[in-house]
């Protein structure tokens, strides 16, 4: 049985939403067609994938299943069209993903010498999407900052970065050499507090357990305006923060937080050369600093 990729789409967008009519407003058709579709795709799995009752829509444990497989799978179909579409153009081209903060220009200066016909495009990530772009071919290579989910990728350690936090100017700890996570775990963060392990357990510690709320926010200059508005606090590599420097913004050393690592990433079944000569290339250097 081979799987119909739109059926995919079609419940991926009801797996997410947990709502059909939602679902089918996102995907611009009627419900009942959405619902058709919903029960094809079950009966050529031959498992039901959403329990429906008067509760709602819920994920069954093979739903669970199938949701974590199709958003990489779809994410590769469509970089597989990309990449499609690009070669058709008869210029080899290689896009790089590249973190705020980090310098790519010698890199890419040190591949186009090994690749002088090659269209090198560059791609602004976040720590969002930094990992999407790689799955869904809008990026051939990313240079990315560490943790990120690893599967299905191939990831090559460049170099370790400290961190600092975001302080607005006239804050009680403005004044200070540095701090230490205690001293902030008060204090509202503006980001995944995945995104700083050492922040959340502390933070959890004194706020019994409860997670903190916090919003969704996609860009740097985002969270650097809350942070000088007195919305928050936000910590960030320390080359991101030079990259971001404002008079009402201080950045303080944190005694106590570890550093964040930067690496290479690629999708681990892509056989490209010219991705391996990237690879080559930055390897000989740490050029991103």
């Amino acid at each position: 049985m081979d799987l119909d990729l739109r059926k995919l789409r079609y419940f991926v967008a009801v797996a997410e939403e947990l709502h059909f009519g939602r679902a089918a407003e996102r995907l611009h058709i009627a419900q009942p067609v959405l619902s058709r579709q919903i029960r094809s795709l079950e009966d050529d799995l031959g498992v039901e994938v959403f329990d429906r009752d008067r509760r709602g829509t819920l994920l069954t444990a093979a739903g669970r299943q199938l949701l974590e497989d199709a958003v990489p799978l779809l994410a590769s179909a469509q970089g597989l069209l990309r990449r499609v579409e690009a070669a058709a153009q008869g210029t080899p081209t290689l896009t790089v993903g590249f973190m705020p903060g980090i310098r790519v220009t010698a890199a890419l200066a040190a591949f186009s010498a090994v690749r002088p016909g090659v269209n090198v495009r560059l791609l602004r990530t976040s720590w969002d999407d930094q990992v999407a772009v790689l799955l869904d071919g809008r990026a051939d290579i990313g240079v990315v900052r560490l943790p990120i989910d690893q599967r299905g990728l191939q990831v090559r350690p460049l170099f370790e970065e400290s961190r600092v936090v975001m302080l607005p100017a006239g804050h009680r700890l403005a004044g200070r050499a540095s701090v230490t996570v205690g001293d902030l775990a008060h204090e509202h963060l503006l980001q995944d507090p995945d995104a700083v392990p050492e922040w959340r357990t502390v933070a959890l510690e004194l706020r019994d357990g409860r997670r903190p709320d916090v919003p969704v926010i996609h860009q740097v200059e985002e969270k650097l305006e809350l942070v000088a508005s007195g919305a928050g606090i936000c910590v960030l590599p320390l080359s991101t923060a030079t990259f971001y420097t404002r008079p009402d913004v201080i950045a303080l050393p944190v005694e106590d937080i570890g550093p964040t690592e930067v690496g290479l990433a690629w999708v681990e079944s892509r056989r490209s050369p010219l991705i391996r000569d990237f690879v080559e290339a930055a390897g000989r250097q740490t050029p991103f600093k």
